[in-house]
């Protein structure tokens, strides 16, 4: 019988704290067992193994993460769509280290095809490119471009991979203004 009060969302949460706080490599059923007081046998009444904790953490992660995004890009277009959205990007990847590690990992398509998540992330990135003029499949090739740079800074950014006295937001605005200006003369 399943302890009273664990839950396969609560044990998520759990498990999204924790790896913001020791890194999303480093989150175990051992240690959210410790932290729930029980043994680790009690979580799997509740989640099948670590590869179905992982993946509940980056549809939650994803779900925190989009919601911020479409909070920014509210009634924006344009370049100034574009800033929101990497703004509130950046921020959660800086935020929350672990759950932003967590939306990096590798989920099956017949999983992803179920995300709520994944499917809102898809149709607000979508909809801010398309203001952009962008089609199929320069869409795809757009996103790519824009979660590789984001991603890169991100992590760059928060293992100290910039040493340069130029401060980091400079080079930040810089980079998404470069975006921008290549979005608007996107090679056809």
């Amino acid at each position: 019988m399943p302890r009273a009060g664990l839950t396969p969302d609560r044990i998520t949460a759990a498990a999204a704290d924790l790896a913001d706080e020791v890194g999303f490599e480093n989150v175990s059923l051992s240690a959210l067992a410790r932290h729930f007081g029980v043994k680790d046998a009690s979580l799997y009444s509740h989640v099948r193994n670590l590869q179905d904790l992982r993946i509940r953490v980056a549809f939650l992660a994803g779900g925190e993460m989009i919601d911020r995004i479409a909070v920014a890009v509210a009634g924006q277009a344009g370049k100034d769509a574009l800033v929101a959205f990497a703004g509130a990007y950046r921020a959660y990847a800086l935020q929350h280290p672990g759950r932003y590690a967590a939306t990096q990992i590798r989920i099956a398509p017949s999983l992803a095809a179920d995300s709520p998540a994944l499917r809102r992330t898809a149709e607000i990135t979508y909809g801010m490119l398309r203001a952009y003029g962008l089609d199929e499949p320069d869409l795809t090739d757009a996103v790519r471009l824009l979660r590789a740079t984001f991603h890169g800074y991100c992590v760059l950014e928060s293992t100290g991979g910039f040493s340069h006295s130029r401060a980091v937001q400079t080079s930040w605005d810089k980079a998404i203004d470069a975006l921008h200006l290549t979005l608007e003369h996107w090679p056809r």
